[in-house]
């Protein structure tokens, strides 16, 4: 069996969901280089309904190493480009 893993919950002063996208999208750019973070598995919610919890990635698992990085319900086949 292996650890738990642990979940770091961040609350913001943001107020909608596409600021809380672009600040989630912001630190998987600058952070995506630690193995230890998990973006993939990254959702939102509102403080008061944290148990409703919005996707922010894909996060299927691709052919071969990588899972896709696209927006949650994106168009279009998953990729591993995130153009």
């Amino acid at each position: 069996m292996s650890p738990p893993r642990w979940v770091i919950h961040l609350p913001t002063t943001l107020t909608s969901l596409d600021e809380a996208t672009a600040l989630a999208v912001a630190l998987r750019d600058s952070l995506g280089h630690l193995t230890v973070i998990d973006f993939g598995e990254t959702t939102l919610s509102e403080e008061d309904h944290q148990s409703l919890r919005t996707r922010v990635w894909c996060d299927t698992p691709l052919d071969g190493p990588g899972r896709c990085p696209h927006p949650n319900a994106h168009p279009g086949p998953c990729a591993l480009d995130r153009s």
